[in-house]
């Protein structure tokens, strides 16, 4: 396979960016209106749901993109319009996704996280094909390759603007990372979730692990301040809000019921703090390199989903069925 595209367009002006969006998102739709008979949701519910989010998450994710790299467009505001050019950030339409979701469900008096496990599995494989816009449009690649043996698409991508170095296809990363999830999620815990929302969370908190690894490998991160890049610091913060919730719901007696457990859990809260120290701390950061960071990442990234795992299964009761019927 080439690793530079042949063109940005399919045919002009209609672009592979905007089309494989769309592609993305029609699939998603598909996939949420086969849910709605089975999780007992008024018929049109999706449809009616997708004519609000789609437009709204994707100003969410352009304003996102916006606010957080502003003197890109301080000169010229008119193009905060092209977004056929790249430029949205997927936790920014995640967030406006979510807000008018719930204010969705609350007009419809419908049931908030089951419309969210509805749409998350959707929502995981849209984002593995848009993630492919971002190789047509040259953008969202890594640092670049220095070992000529690795110079290979799909492990790296050759940039033109760069003088045609290679440079790691962190988007094809990402693609792959959120395929797993949409697996996951659609094939295995779409039938063997307890409770109304564990497939959103879970999608958010995987989601998270994949990201903070990936987003370190960037060089095109958005960032809070000059040493804090957002994308990380959301992906830390919902990894431990995600694991607390479930270690919340468990309850200490489960957590000290298992030595394995309680030592897994207390490391993930010592390793949690250093991260989130890591992510403020430009002299920390100054202290490791970039192999040394991600290695970190990983590791963190693996022990907090073997944690939530270990809570969530083994908190499991032969009584407690698929909690679709609860609420």
């Amino acid at each position: 396979m080439n690793p530079v595209p042949y063109s940005r367009y399919i045919f002009y002006p209609v672009t592979w960016y905007s089309f494989l969006i769309f592609i993305g998102a029609v699939i998603a739709v598909f996939l949420a209106v086969r849910e709605e008979k089975r999780s007992s949701l008024p018929h049109d519910t999706v449809i009616d749901l997708s004519l609000r989010i789609l437009p709204l998450g994707i100003i969410g994710a352009r304003l996102y993109y916006v606010v957080f790299s502003w003197e890109q467009f301080r000169n010229n505001p008119l193009s905060i319009l092209k977004i056929w050019e790249g430029g949205l950030a997927i936790y920014g339409g995640v967030i406006a996704g979510m807000v008018v979701l719930f204010f969705f469900a609350r007009r419809r008096r419908l049931p908030v996280l089951k419309l969210c496990d509805l749409v998350a599995p959707g929502l995981a494989l849209a984002q593995s094909i848009g993630r492919w816009g971002n190789w047509f449009n040259m953008e969202a690649y890594g640092l670049r390759i220095m070992n000529p043996s690795l110079c290979f698409f799909p492990f790296g991508v050759q940039i033109p603007s760069d003088g045609n170095t290679w440079h790691l296809a962190t988007f094809f990363y990402e693609s792959l990372w959120d395929f797993a999830i949409f697996l996951f999620l659609f094939l295995f815990l779409r039938k063997h979730h307890k409770k109304t929302g564990d497939i959103f969370f879970f999608y958010l908190f995987l989601y998270g692990c994949g990201r903070l690894i990936i987003e370190e490998l960037r060089m095109d991160s958005l960032f809070a301040s000059s040493d804090i890049r957002i994308s990380q610091l959301l992906s830390v913060l919902l990894c431990i809000a995600v694991l607390i919730r479930y270690v919340y719901q468990a309850g200490i007696k489960m957590v000290f019921s298992s030595p394995v457990r309680l030592i897994l859990l207390s490391a993930a809260g010592v390793f949690s703090v250093f991260i989130l120290l890591f992510v403020f701390s430009s002299s920390l950061i100054l202290s490791f390199n970039t192999l040394q960071t991600v290695l970190m990442l990983v590791l963190f990234s693996l022990l907090m989903i073997l944690c939530l795992f270990t809570v969530y299964w083994g908190r499991i009761s032969p009584k407690v069925h698929n909690a679709d019927h609860q609420d």
